[in-house]
C-alpha cells in the first residue's frame, strides 16, 4: 500500500477526474479550514503574545480559553451595525466580502497532501491545480487589497481613505518583490504548478557528516535562501501584519480602513486578515519548505510521505510560520511609512534582481551539480542579506543647539550680540498700544 501511495504523487493529469461529491467535500473542507484557522489563529496569537509579555491571556472560556474567540465573534455579531451618513452603501457593504473571498480562493490551489483514498476514491488532497497555479495565488492576493481600498473609500471619512491608500501603495511595492521571489522558484522547479513544485523539492540533497552521506530534503528555503527571505518579508507586508500594519495604525489613523466598520462587517475584515496570514503561510510552505513532505529525519521513515500523515507535517509547518508572524508582532515596533517604502523599493527589489541574475548564471555553469551550486552561493547570499537587514544602524549624532554653536566659535572672530537681547517694538506697535490705553491716562504715563 505504501508503494502505491508513493507511486501516485499528484500530477496535473490527476485533477478534474473527481466525482461531484468529492469536489464538494474538498471545497467545504478548505472553507472550514479557513474559518477554524481564523478562530484558532486569534486565540493562538493572544496566548503567544501574552506569554511573551508574561501574562496569562485568554484562559476562562472553554479549555485553555479556546472558546474565547468564538464568544468574541458572537458578541460582535450582535452589536449594532452602524452605517455612516456619507458612505457609499453598496460598496461599503461588499468591500469586506471581497477581501474574504480573495483570501479563501488562494487555498484552492494549495496542496495539503498526496493522493489519498476518500471513501474508496483516489484523489489528490488538493481542491484543484493548473499549470499556472502560483499565478492564481498572486492574483488572489492582489484582489484582496481591493476590499481594503474600496472599504476605506466608501466609508466617506478621512482616516479610512488614508488607510486604503496606504494599503494600495504597500500592495504595489511588495507585490513586485513577491513576484520576483517566485521567479527563482519557477527557474529551479521548471513548473508553475503547486503540486509540481512540491514534487520538485522531493529530490534529496546529500551532506557528508562523520564520513557518511546524510540525505536531506531539497527544500528551496535552503537552496534559494535569498528568495525565501525576501518572499517571507514581502508576505508580511502583503498581509498588513506588524511591523507593517500601517493601513490600520491606531496611533495615526484610529483603525485605518476599518474605522467606520462595526458588527459583522468588521468581523469579516478580521477574518480576511487571519485567513490571508494562514493562506500565505501555506503558500510559503508549498514553495519553499517542501509542502506536505516530511522534514528530516522523519523522512527517513518509509511511510512518512504516504497516506494522511503528510497532512500533519503540512499543518505543523503552517503553524510554525504563523508563530513567526505572531513573534514579529510581539517583538518589532511599527515602521515609519517612509522606512517601509524604502525597504521595499531600495533593498528587496534590487537584491532580488541581482539574485535572479546570479541564479541564471548558476544554472548555465557546468562543472558541479545544481544543488551544490545553489547551496554554495544561495546560503552565503542569504546570510549576507539577513545581516544587512538586521544589522543595527549607527545612530546619527544629534544636531548641536544654537548655544553650542556659539560656544564653539573661536573668541574674537566676530562680535555676537547677547543671546537674551530683546528687540524693541516697532513704532507701529507702540502706536497701537497707545491707542488702546484709556484716555484719562496722563501724557507722562503715555510716554512711559
Amino acid at each position: 500500500m505504501t508503494s502505491l501511495y508513493l507511486a501516485q504523487d499528484p500530477t496535473l493529469a490527476d485533477f478534474g477526474r473527481d466525482v461531484w461529491w468529492i469536489v464538494l467535500i474538498k471545497v467545504v473542507a478548505a472553507f472550514v479550514f479557513a474559518v477554524l484557522a481564523t478562530l484558532l489563529g486569534v486565540w493562538f496569537e493572544r496566548r503567544v503574545v501574552a506569554r511573551m509579555a508574561q501574562r496569562p491571556g485568554p484562559n476562562q472560556i472553554g479549555p485553555l480559553g479556546l472558546l474565547q474567540t468564538l464568544a468574541d465573534g458572537l458578541k460582535m455579531a450582535f452589536k449594532e451595525d452602524i452605517l455612516p451618513t456619507k458612505a457609499d452603501k453598496v460598496v461599503y457593504f461588499f468591500a469586506p466580502t471581497i477581501s474574504v473571498i480573495a483570501a479563501v480562493t488562494a487555498l484552492a490551489v494549495v496542496p495539503f497532501g498526496p493522493m489519498v483514498s476518500i471513501f474508496g476514491h483516489w484523489t489528490p488532497l488538493q481542491v484543484t491545480d493548473v499549470q499556472v497555479a502560483v499565478l492564481v495565488v498572486l492574483a488572489a492576493s492582489s484582489m484582496g487589497v481591493y476590499g481594503i481600498v474600496l472599504g476605506g473609500w466608501a466609508s466617506g471619512s478621512t482616516y479610512p481613505l488614508l488607510g486604503g491608500l496606504r494599503s494600495s501603495a504597500q500592495m504595489i511595492s511588495y507585490e513586485v518583490a513577491l513576484g520576483l521571489s517566485i521567479v527563482a522558484v519557477f527557474m529551479t522547479a521548471g513548473t508553475m504548478s503547486t503540486s509540481g513544485i512540491v514534487a520538485a523539492q522531493a529530490d534529496a540533497t546529500r551532506f557528508t557528516m562523520f564520513g557518511q552521506e546524510i540525505p536531506a530534503p531539497g527544500w528551496y528555503a535552503l537552496l534559494l535562501l535569498p528568495s525565501f527571505i525576501i518572499f517571507f518579508i514581502s508576505t508580511v507586508g502583503e498581509t498588513n501584519r506588524a511591523p507593517f500594519d500601517l493601513p490600520e495604525a491606531e496611533s495615526e489613523l484610529v483603525s485605518g480602513f476599518m474605522t467606520e466598520y462595526s458588527s459583522l462587517k468588521f468581523a469579516l475584515f478580521m477574518l480576511s486578515e487571519y485567513v490571508a496570514m494562514v493562506t500565505m503561510s501555506a503558500v510559503t510552505v508549498t514553495l519553499f519548505l517542501g509542502g506536505w513532505r516530511a522534514p528530516w529525519p522523519i523522512s527517513v521513515w518509509d511511510g512518512a510521505n504516504s497516506g494522511w500523515w503528510p497532512l500533519l507535517w503540512f499543518l505543523a509547518k503552517v503553524i510554525l510560520l504563523v508563530f513567526v508572524f505572531v513573534w514579529l508582532r510581539g517583538t518589532l515596533p511599527r515602521m515609519r511609512y517612509d522606512q517601509f517604502m524604502r525597504l521595499g523599493w531600495k533593498v528587496l527589489i534590487p537584491v532580488n534582481l541581482v539574485w535572479i541574475v546570479a541564479l541564471g548564471g548558476i544554472r548555465v555553469t557546468s562543472g558541479w551539480e545544481r544543488t551544490d551550486r545553489l547551496i554554495a552561493i544561495g546560503v552565503p547570499v542569504g546570510l549576507v542579506l539577513l545581516v544587512a537587514l538586521f544589522w543595527p544602524s549607527r545612530k546619527a549624532e544629534p544636531k548641536p543647539s544654537l548655544q553650542d554653536e556659539v560656544r564653539a566659535r573661536p573668541e574674537g572672530s566676530f562680535p555676537l550680540p547677547p543671546m537674551d537681547l530683546q528687540v524693541p517694538p516697532s513704532p507701529r506697535t507702540r502706536r497701537a498700544v497707545a491707542e488702546r490705553q484709556p484716555a484719562n491716562i496722563g501724557a507722562d504715563e503715555k510716554e512711559v
